[in-house]
C-alpha cells in the first residue's frame, strides 16, 4: 500500500488499473485480506482499505501466503510478470504453430503478417546466427551414399556440395529468444502492464538459459573435459611457463564466462529500468508543480506530456534493439562454444 513510486518498476502481486475500472467493494475487515490487516495495523476502517485499493486487481493466491502487495511470505507466488510472461508464451506459440503450418509446404509465403515472420526468421538465421556460430560461414558436406552432387551450368555438370551451417541448428532458440525478450520489452508500452525484462529474476532466467546452451553445446562438441580445456587459448609455450600460466588462464576464463552471462543479464535490465526511470521522472514533474501556480503546473504539463510521447517512440526502438542485442550477443556466445580457441 506504499507509495513509492519506483514501486511500479518492481513486481507486483497485482494489476494497477484506473480507480474508476476497478472498485474493491469490501463490506467488513474481515473481507481484507489478512496480508493487507496485518501490514496496516494502523488502520480500522473498512473504506480506508476500499480507498488504498481501488484500482489493484489482487492476483488470487493459491499457492502462497503473501507478505505484501511485493513480497510472499511462504509458498509459489503468482505476480504479474509471470502472468505476462505466460500470456507471451502463449502468444508465440500460437503465432509459431501458425507460420510453421503455413510454411510446412514448401509455398512462397503470401499474405503481409507470413511475410514479415519470415523475413525475420531468415533476418535471424542469415545476419545472427550463421556469422556469430558459423565457423567459416558455412561447413561442406556430401550426402550419406557418399554420391557428388551435381548442378548442370553452361559449361557442363559442376560439382556442388550441399552446405551445412553449424549456426542453422541453434536458429530456434535463437528466434525464441528474440521473440520472447521483444514481447517482454513490449509489455512496458501497454497500459496498466508492465515489463518483465525490468526484472533482475527475469533477465538473469534468460541469460541462464544462454549459458546453459554454452556449455551443454561445448560438451557435446568437444567432451566433458574437452569443453573446459578448450576455455583455455591455444598457445605454444615452453612447459615451466605453460605449468604457471595456464592455470591462471583457465581460472580467469572460467571467471569471465560466468561473468559475461551475468552482464548480458544486467545489460538487458538497465536499458529496460532506464527507460521507464525516465518517463516516470517526467511525469512526476507534473504533481510536482501541481503545489505551484495554474500557470506553471499547465506548462510544466504540456512539455512533460510531449517529452514522454516522444520518449515513447524512443523506447519503441529501445524494445527492438535490446532484444536483437541479446540475442547477438548470445549467438556470439554459442558459437565460442563450439569451436576451438
Amino acid at each position: 500500500m506504499s507509495a513509492n513510486p519506483i514501486y511500479h518498476l518492481k513486481d507486483s502481486y497485482f494489476f494497477e488499473v484506473p480507480k474508476g475500472i476497478w472498485r474493491q467493494g469490501w463490506k467488513t475487515l474481515d473481507e481484507v485480506p489478512l496480508f493487507l490487516r496485518n501490514g496496516s495495523p494502523e488502520i480500522h476502517d473498512v473504506a480506508a482499505f476500499n480507498h488504498a485499493l481501488d484500482g489493484k486487481i489482487l492476483i488470487p493466491q493459491p499457492f502462497a501466503e503473501l507478505e505484501s502487495l511485493y513480497a510472499v511470505k511462504s509458498g509459489f507466488g503468482l505476480s504479474k510478470y509471470m502472468l505476462l510472461e505466460l500470456l507471451i508464451a502463449g502468444l508465440m506459440l500460437l503465432i509459431f504453430t501458425w507460420v510453421a503450418s503455413r510454411l510446412r509446404s514448401g509455398a512462397a509465403p503470401k499474405g503481409p503478417l507470413l511475410n514479415l515472420f519470415e523475413s525475420m526468421l531468415l533476418f535471424i538465421r542469415d545476419n545472427i546466427a550463421r556469422p556469430a556460430i558459423d565457423e567459416h560461414g558455412h561447413e561442406h558436406d556430401n550426402d550419406s551414399n557418399g554420391d557428388d552432387h551435381h548442378t548442370s551450368h553452361a559449361g557442363g555438370p559442376a560439382r556442388a556440395h550441399a552446405a551445412v551451417h553449424t549456426g542453422d541448428r541453434f536458429v530456434p532458440l535463437l528466434w525464441t529468444l528474440f521473440f520472447f525478450v521483444l514481447g517482454c520489452n513490449l509489455m512496458g508500452m501497454v497500459p496498466w502492464a508492465g515489463s518483465p525484462t525490468a526484472s533482475f529474476s527475469v533477465t538473469l532466467a534468460l541469460a541462464g538459459v544462454t549459458f546453459a546452451t554454452v556449455v551443454v553445446a561445448g560438451m557435446l562438441k568437444f567432451g566433458f573435459f574437452g569443453f573446459f580445456g578448450n576455455q583455455v587459448p591455444s598457445m605454444d609455450l615452453p612447459l615451466p611457463i605453460a605449468i604457471v600460466l595456464k592455470p591462471m588462464i583457465f581460472a580467469i576464463e572460467i571467471l569471465g564466462l560466468g561473468i559475461k552471462h551475468m552482464i548480458l543479464a544486467v545489460r538487458l535490465l538497465a536499458n529496460m529500468v532506464a527507460g521507464h526511470l525516465v518517463l516516470l521522472g517526467i511525469m512526476g514533474m507534473i504533481s510536482a508543480a501541481a503545489s505551484y501556480s495554474m500557470g506553471m503546473w499547465a506548462t510544466v504539463t504540456g512539455i512533460s506530456v510531449v517529452s514522454s510521447a516522444l520518449f515513447s517512440l524512443l523506447e519503441l526502438f529501445v524494445a527492438f534493439l535490446q532484444a536483437y542485442i541479446f540475442t547477438f550477443l548470445s549467438a556470439l556466445f554459442i558459437g565460442a562454444s563450439v569451436h576451438q580457441h
